[in-house]
């Protein structure tokens, strides 16, 4: 039987049997001596994996559909959603004491914490030399980039923590933002390091060398290094490892999860001591006897997402459904468009305990990465539409290269936009493209969808006011200061 990765780490206490508490306890586990085993350093970084994505609204399990995604021409919050921070973003109304941003900071900097502990406790102790533990500490360096690839194109310039903070001194527990510079090279040099990982690991879920190439393809393309993430996104396709599923629905399906396109997913696995995937019952309706949603994740109607999808796209009724069974009574009840890419028929009664996985990253964005980079160079060329007529293709759509053979640079650049926003919705996606856009293409999309309220402050989020109040070396984002 194949083994998916169980993302948990048990915490050890040993506490003596005195009543009320031992002020001199006999033992005491600590990072000094926790980390004798490979097992011990393993457990340490499935740590790192439980703090993206094990419960409700960690960052992978709907946290940054609430914080981020709300905020922008595809989204909205919906009549369940009743957190007045939550309709703040999703109305572009927030500031720095908007709670998800709170949530999201704390969140991120916990993962990059425990990424540090485990990178130099497994570094340091020379019993920890195989080549297991040499991957270990590269898995730790990618959740790493990750968790700092989110941060800086949400925040900016960001505080660049590297190591386990070990001392209480106002230097050590108050660090200064970095460059955004300085944070993007660290997170190449991670992702660099990453890609000494196996190919396949024997675990599914866990981190490849595959899934570091794929994501520093997507950095590269980020700051406009053109050239390289051309390169890198190609050395993936090249290595022939991944591909995409003939039917766009096995990319959603519980059977066939961790498969052939999937490159880094979060991992669910509902009904179980593990958790389920929230998004499935975040957009399910409430509408449907026996289906218990919540339906506090809304398709923003006037962004004209829906309709965008053309009526013979395969992708159309996956991502969306307009009509469900009731598992109670048996009868077809039609309702507006809901995101459906992680309801799981197997849970209509709680829609949270849905297996599906949510990918991180997954082949479809590499070919639309490489389709991408490669007009920015050169423009539309041969090789350039190799990537996005694929992904039509998967879709029963017309090929780019049949309909319009003469494109420009610029309407291909926003055909893979637009390509971009109907292959990956609700995968957490939109904003990171709307923003990195700059702020006049992200507030004109917001504003042609009816978000009246989008300022080009919004390419970025406030550094939380908690945080600033509480390190006074934390600078504001310049655009939020004073606003």
């Amino acid at each position: 039987m194949k083994k998916t990765i169980l993302y948990s780490l048990s915490l050890l206490f040993i506490i003596s049997a005195c009543n009320p508490l031992d002020e001199n306890p006999k033992a005491f586990i600590g990072s000094g001596n926790f980390y004798n085993t490979t097992e011990d350093a393993d457990a340490a970084v499935l740590s790192i994996y439980n703090a993206i994505n094990s419960s409700t609204h960690t960052l992978y399990n709907r946290l940054i559909q609430i914080s981020t995604e709300m905020a922008t021409d595809d989204y909205e919050a919906g009549p369940r959603a009743r957190n007045a921070h939550v309709r703040a973003l999703s109305n572009l109304t927030h500031d720095a004491s908007n709670d998800r941003m709170l949530e999201i900071w704390r969140q991120s900097y916990d993962g990059i914490n425990r990424a540090n502990v485990a990178i130099d406790n497994i570094a340091k102790n020379p019993n920890l030399n195989s080549q297991k533990d040499k991957d270990l500490i590269n898995e730790a360096k990618f959740l790493r980039a990750v968790l700092y690839f989110n941060i800086v194109r949400w925040f900016g310039d960001v505080p660049l923590v590297l190591h386990e903070t070990t001392s209480l001194t106002p230097e050590a527990i108050n660090p200064p933002n970095s460059p955004e510079a300085d944070v993007y090279a660290q997170i190449e040099t991670d992702l660099l390091d990453a890609e000494a990982l196996p190919v396949v690991q024997p675990i599914k879920g866990r981190i490849t060398s595959g899934a570091a190439k794929s994501l520093l393809s997507k950095v590269y393309l980020t700051q406009k290094k053109w050239q390289k993430a051309a390169d890198k996104s190609q050395e993936v396709i090249d290595s022939k490892v991944y591909d995409l599923f003939e039917n766009f629905a096995d990319v959603f399906n519980v059977a066939t999860k961790n498969g052939k396109e999937h490159i880094f997913s979060a991992q669910f696995k509902g009904l179980t001591n593990w958790n389920g995937n929230m998004l499935a019952s975040t957009a399910a309706p409430t509408s449907v006897p026996g289906i218990a949603g919540d339906q506090a994740d809304a398709l923003h109607t006037a962004g004209g997402l829906f309709q965008a999808f053309a009526e013979n796209d395969k992708r159309k009724y996956i991502t969306f459904a307009v009509e469900f069974v009731s598992p109670t009574d048996g009868k077809t009840y039609k309702v507006s468009p809901h995101f459906n890419k992680y309801f799981d028929p197997a849970t209509p009664a709680s829609p949270g305990q849905s297996s599906k996985n949510t990918p991180i990253i997954r082949f479809a964005e590499i070919l639309l990465i490489n389709s991408e980079a490669l007009n920015e160079l050169n423009g539309p060329t041969t090789e350039a539409f190799a990537g996005i007529d694929r992904v039509r293709e998967r879709a029963g759509i017309d090929l780019l290269s049949v309909t319009s053979p003469s494109i420009s640079q610029d309407d291909f650049r926003e055909a893979v936009f637009e390509e971009r926003r109907k292959e990956l919705v609700y995968e957490y996606q939109r904003w990171f493209d709307l923003a990195r856009r700059g702020p006049d293409y992200f507030v004109a999309k917001l504003k042609a969808a009816g978000k009246t309220n989008a300022q080009p402050k919004h390419v970025h989020f406030p550094i939380p006011q908690r945080e600033l109040d509480l390190n006074k070396n934390l600078k504001q984002v310049p655009a939020w200061r004073d606003k």
